[in-house]
């Protein structure tokens, strides 16, 4: 093992901690603290990933072997901004022995991704075949609803939970280590006269994966999950790391958390950094409890260091957040501070309707921009997607730029998912879904001729059996090429990424014949193709897109614009992690913060409350929440009137009112219109209209 402590001190003596004096006291100790469990509670805007960077760094120094040290995230985004700036340190304390720290970093990235990794490595061993493919969400949805239909499920005389809900259960079972019967009674309570039947369909759908060689996201983690049971594994892939550090801990679920323990069993070179105020993923299974329970999990309990300090918001920000949260039942001790003062309070603004809170918003927007605050640096955050279309319609008729977050990703695009499917097919032959939709894009291919072609090639390694299958009539005419394409990939091509062109290429004509607008379809498949180039394989590239898809594709996108300049709309959850000069809360009243939805438990109203503190806290100069007293509500709507009159929120009672600034807003009445000409004399159009007749 490289002692990197012995390089440090023979290349830079007189630098050896120096940059740790670039931290607090606080994140300090989190960077030096030993070998025991520790639990780092981190604040919004308390400079996390800057504490977790200088205890990589930290580790290094005391002569831990990077490659000994595991860094798991939950985006690839976040394990490679550690990585970078762990490497940027290191080339400055170490020279040129940072290129080895890159190097051995670059083992690190999200659960899952480090999951399909070890399952891949481990494949033969657990019964695996390494080729097995990745299915996302649409795709497990699709695959769960073959198996709905086999059953009869699809025919039953009451409502049966549809694919998506069905996968929905499923994965919050898988996640939640929980039973069926507590899950539906939880979360699902609509459907728990199905308790008996749902268990049937998910042993059929796990089996029909198995057959398959497919995986879907969860197991991922359950696969490495149950791996972790067999002590044998457990000890092989617990020995490779003397350090494991957690981001993002609160939204971690059980699954995730029976990993890690088994990992680290007594908790000896684990470290978690997470903030319980900011645990708002209860839909994916995540669990505040994780967090909370941390401590008490070890013996004896971890060591818990605190960041209070905030490097983001001022400080009437951070008092009305800490004053928003500080009423939750149960969390870590923590109020937020900074030394960045302001006499501006956050404000609080009520507008009559929703009409007005866009028209308020968008005035709000363009006097920031006009005073030098660019339209990037402001956000508008709301708690579900179409909170926002009011506001979206007022901003296009006023010409303001905007980009929207929280809506469809770039893989449920269905250009997109085309190339993919006969990349996912080839690479795993077994993968009847994928077949299905490739083989389709042909005309003259339908449902039942693809059926029969899967049929033939399940008898086959790889895709021998379409050799001699004679097409339908009316595919006679695009089935060579197609032969001709999936030869080539299946070995016989120019390897990867030229892999990519091939099917692009082979695609473009189906692609014109599909869909209207095919050239900016053609521009994502362009992307695709740069995107597919940063891979060193096509396992790799399929494997990661699907973990951590792009964000947007140009058909959702609308018009490029030249104006590099636009505001943010996000949903609050695609918000968690960014910052802003200035922040629009939309709807700060009951019934969409806290979410009608989401008052159904005392969990589930702290989760609302979780959620508006992340909002709050994402503002650093300026704060907005608006509360409509008239909205538009579409599903609670009865003939003659669909507004319901709203309070404002829950979460800001009236003892913390004078933490903001209460205001009302109507907007400026139109000006008096000029007088309308008046036509001279009457006329009787009734009896125009009966002489038609006579």
């Amino acid at each position: 093992m490289v002692s990197f402590r012995r390089v440090t001190q023979s290349t830079a003596p007189s630098t050896e901690t120096c940059h740790l004096d670039e931290l607090n006291a606080d994140q300090r100790r989190a960077a030096e603290h030993g070998p025991g469990p520790l639990l780092v509670i981190a604040g919004a805007g308390s400079g996390k990933t800057k504490t977790i960077v200088h205890r990589v760094v930290r580790l290094i120094e005391t002569g831990v072997d990077p490659r000994r040290i595991l860094l798991l995230t939950f985006s690839r985004r976040a394990a490679a901004e550690i990585a970078r700036r762990v490497e940027q340190m290191a080339a400055r304390l170490m020279g040129q022995q940072s290129i080895v720290v890159a190097d051995a970093l670059a083992g690190s990235g999200t659960f899952h991704a480090v999951g399909a990794r070890l399952l891949r490595e481990f494949a033969e061993e657990i019964g695996l075949d390494p080729s097995f493919t990745i299915h996302d969400r649409e795709d497990s949805a699709d695959l769960m609803n073959i198996a709905r239909h086999e059953l009869g499920y699809d025919k039953t005389e009451t409502r049966f939970p549809t694919k998506g809900a069905c996968l929905a259960i499923y994965s919050r079972v898988v996640n939640a280590e929980a039973n069926i019967k507590d899950v539906l009674a939880r979360a699902f309570p609509q459907y728990l006269g199905w308790v008996d039947e749902l268990p049937k369909l998910f042993g059929a759908y796990v089996e029909s994966k198995q057959a398959q060689g497919v995986l879907d996201y969860d197991d991922l983690l359950l696969y490495w999950a149950r791996m972790m049971e067999e002590p044998s594994f457990a000890a092989a892939i617990a020995e490779r790391y003397d350090h494991i550090l957690v981001d993002e801990y609160q939204d971690t679920n059980l699954l995730q958390a029976t990993i890690l323990k088994a990992l680290k069993p007594d908790g000896r070179g684990l470290a978690v950094v997470g903030d319980d105020a900011q645990s708002i993923y209860a839909f994916r299974a995540a669990t505040v409890r994780n967090i909370l329970d941390f401590p008490g999990g070890f013996d004896p309990p971890a060591t818990v260091v605190t960041l209070a300090r905030n490097y983001r918001s001022t400080q009437p920000i951070l008092s009305a957040a800490n004053a928003v949260i500080g009423l939750a039942p149960e969390r870590f001790t923590k109020d937020l501070w900074t030394e960045r003062k302001s006499g501006d309070l956050p404000r609080l603004v009520t507008v009559p309707d929703e009409t007005a809170q866009a028209h308020y918003v968008a005035d709000k927007i363009l006097e920031g921009r006009e005073a030098g605050t660019p339209l990037i640096s402001q956000a508008v955050l709301f708690r579900t997607a179409h909170h926002s279309g009011p506001l979206e319609v007022e901003m296009v008729r006023r010409n303001i730029p905007f980009r929207k977050f929280g809506g469809l990703k770039f893989l449920d695009a269905a250009h997109v998912r085309d190339v993919l499917a006969v990349l996912r097919w080839v690479q795993n032959p077994r993968d009847r879904l994928a077949g299905f939709r490739a083989l389709q894009l042909m005309r003259g291919v339908g449902p039942k001729a693809a059926a029969s072609v899967l049929d033939l090639t399940a008898g086959f390694t790889g895709m021998a059996g379409l050799e001699g299958h004679v097409p339908p009539a009316r595919a006679a005419e695009d089935w060579p090429a197609f032969l001709e394409l999936v030869g080539r990939l299946s070995g016989h091509g120019a390897g990867w990424p030229t892999d990519m062109e091939l099917v692009r290429t082979w695609y473009e004509p189906h692609l014109e014949r599909l869909h209207e607008d095919a050239q900016p379809r053609l521009a994502d498949l362009r992307q695709l193709e740069q995107i597919a180039a940063g891979f060193a394989s096509r396992e790799q590239f399929l494997t990661d897109l699907t973990l951590d898809p792009p964000d947007a594709v140009s058909d959702e996108a609308g018009v490029p614009r030249r104006d590099d300049d636009y505001v943010i709309l996000s949903t609050i959850h695609s918000a968690k992690g960014q910052e802003y000069k200035r922040v629009f809360v939309l709807n700060a009243v009951d019934g969409c913060i806290p979410s009608d939805l989401g008052v159904g438990c005392s969990d589930d109203l702290e989760e609302e409350r979780r959620l508006l503190y992340v909002a709050m806290t994402r503002a650093k100069d300026s704060l907005h929440l608006v509360m409509p007293h008239r909205f538009y509500v579409t599903q609670q709507a009865k003939a003659g009137d669909r507004h319901l009159f709203a309070a404002r929120t829950r979460f800001i009672p009236k003892a913390i009112l004078p933490l903001f600034e209460s205001r009302a807003w109507a907007p400026a009445p139109p000006p008096d219109a000029a007088p309308k000409p008046r036509p001279a004399g009457k006329v009787d159009l009734g009896a125009k209209m009966r002489g038609m007749w006579r």
